[in-house]
C-alpha cells in the first residue's frame, strides 16, 4: 500500500502575550524526504505567532509546489463543545465554521503577541451567560465581571459541556474554557483557530480539516485526490518522547509525534486512524463532525 503522506508537520502552540522561545513557546516540526527520499527532520522555534504563520505557509507552499501532501497537526481543539454556534445564535448552517468565523472576527493578535484572548472570552462569556462563565482563567489584572482568575462554579444542566466527546475519550486533555494557566488549551484554541481558518481560507479545497471537511472514514488515496494538505487535532501526550540531551520537551514531542504518524504511514495503517472512533454513539459521532471535531488518534 502507498503512503499517503510526503510529509508530516506537527505544531506545539502558544498563547504567550509576548515573543517567546525555548520550552513553553512555539514548535514547528517537520519530517519530510529528502533529494534520495529519506526522512529528515527540521524544526523551527519561531518568537511570535506571526512568525509562526508565515512560516507555515512557506512550508505547505513548498510542499505543495512540489507536489507532496502533507499532514498537519495542531496540538490545540479546532472545534469547541456541542451547542455553542447555536448558544451564541451564529449564522450558518456549518457550526465548527460559524464559530471560526466569529472568532476571527474578535481575535486581535499584534507582531509583538499582545493579544485580547481574555477579553474574546470575557465577551462571549457576556453573550452566553452575563457573567464570568464558561470561559475562566486569567492574571488578576486581566479580571473582568465577565472573566475571573479562578473558575466561579461546576458545569451543570443546562450549561455548555466542560470537555468535548474527544476531551473525554483522551482522558486527561483540558477543558477548553480553561484560559490560562498550565494547560490553557482554550488560550490556544482562541488564538489558533484564526490562524489555521487563514491558511485554508487560503489554500481552499486543497486544504481539508478533518474531520469537518473529510468526515469519519479510513482516508484513501482516492479520497485525497486533488488535496495537498489534512490538518487535523493532535494530542502529543498521545505518544512517549524522550528528549535528548538538552533539547527541550516540546521539540522531542512534535518529533516523536511526526514519526509516529510516518511510521504509520509507511505501514499503511495511517489512513484507518482517520475512520469513526470504535463505540462511540452515533449523537457523539455527529457533534465531533459537524462542531466539535477530534483528536487523531485519541
Amino acid at each position: 500500500m502507498s503512503r499517503l503522506f510526503s510529509a508530516y508537520v506537527i505544531v506545539d502552540w502558544s498563547a504567550a502575550a509576548k515573543p517567546t522561545t525555548g520550552a513553553d513557546s512555539i514548535w514547528i516540526g517537520v519530517l519530510k524526504r529528502d533529494v534520495r527520499f529519506r526522512l529528515t527532520f527540521e524544526s523551527y522555534n519561531p518568537a511570535t505567532r506571526a512568525e509562526a504563520e508565515t512560516r507555515l505557509a512557506a512550508v505547505l507552499d513548498d510542499l505543495k509546489k512540489r507536489g507532496e501532501r502533507a499532514l498537519v497537526g495542531f496540538d490545540f481543539p479546532l472545534g469547541f463543545p456541542r451547542g455553542l454556534a447555536q448558544a451564541l445564535a451564529l449564522p450558518g448552517e456549518t457550526p465548527w465554521r460559524a464559530v471560526w468565523d466569529q472568532l476571527a472576527k474578535m481575535v486581535k493578535d499584534k507582531p509583538d503577541n499582545t493579544n485580547n484572548r481574555f477579553g474574546v472570552g470575557s465577551e462571549i462569556n457576556r453573550r452566553l451567560t452575563g457573567g464570568p462563565f464558561p470561559f475562566w482563567g486569567c492574571p488578576p489584572k486581566d479580571a473582568l465581571t465577565t472573566l475571573q482568575p479562578k473558575r466561579p462554579r461546576e458545569h451543570g444542566e443546562g450549561d455548555l459541556p466542560e470537555f468535548r466527546h474527544a476531551d473525554e475519550a483522551a482522558k486527561g486533555a483540558h477543558s477548553i474554557w480553561k484560559l490560562y494557566y498550565n494547560g490553557s488549551v482554550g488560550g490556544q484554541a482562541i488564538m489558533g483557530i484564526p490562524v489555521v481558518r487563514r491558511l485554508k481560507d487560503a489554500r481552499g479545497e486543497t486544504l481539508r480539516v478533518w474531520p469537518f471537511e473529510t468526515g469519519f472514514k479510513a482516508l484513501t488515496e482516492a479520497d485525497l485526490e486533488g488535496v495537498a494538505t489534512v490538518v487535523a487535532e493532535v494530542y502529543p501526550s498521545l505518544i512517549k518522547a524522550a528528549p535528548a540531551a538538552g533539547e527541550v520537551k516540546d521539540l522531542a514531542q512534535v518529533r516523536g509525534l511526526a514519526e509516529h504518524f510516518a511510521k504509520l504511514d509507511e505501514a499503511g495503517k495511517l489512513g484507518a486512524i482517520f475512520a469513526a472512533p470504535k463505540g462511540l454513539p452515533e449523537e457523539a459521532l455527529a457533534a465531533a463532525q459537524t462542531e466539535e471535531g477530534w483528536i487523531l488518534g485519541a
